[in-house]
């Protein structure tokens, strides 16, 4: 299973590249983590924020292949402790398809996107930076398949 992050935003700081790879390198080779950067929308004094949230939606959807899991990181979604997503993670396997897990830019994400979604995960009920996310992200799925392989980097 190849798990997709489709993230809006791009040219992110130095840290967070840091943060992401050292996470996305620890994957094994059959659960590879992929990073999909959607480019933002300009955003100005009179931007026309509805359409360019339409626009990134369009852009994101489109990055999904066909056939895959849509999970949605969102405020209003359902919250997973490790145990919680690592039971989901071997879920997906079971299911034989490749997720793509969806971060929004500054104002979220696209309506179209939340509706494609067939799980919404919230990281907390906080509003996190979207460059953050990508870290935590990134984290929590190698905390959650080490849990799930008995891998010494998760500890009760």
């Amino acid at each position: 299973m190849k798990i997709q992050l489709i993230a809006v935003g791009t040219k992110m700081p130095k840290w967070v590249e840091t943060g992401f790879t050292e996470y996305q390198r620890r994957f094994p080779k059959d659960m590879p983590l992929e990073l999909i950067e959607i480019s933002a929308g300009k955003r100005g004094k009179n931007a026309d924020i509805k359409r360019i949230l339409q626009q990134e939606g369009e852009k994101t959807l489109a990055a999904i292949p066909k056939g895959n899991r849509i999970v949605t990181l969102e405020v209003t979604g359902k919250p997973w402790d490790t145990h919680q997503l690592a039971s989901n993670m071997e879920k997906w396997q079971l299911d034989g398809r490749d997720v793509s897990l969806l971060i929004g830019g500054p104002e979220g994400l696209a309506p179209e996107c939340i509706t494609a979604a067939e799980q919404k995960w919230s990281l907390s009920n906080l509003t996190l930076p979207h460059p953050l996310v990508r870290i935590v992200v990134a984290e929590s799925l190698y905390r959650g398949w080490s849990l799930n392989n008995n891998h010494p980097y998760h500890r009760e």
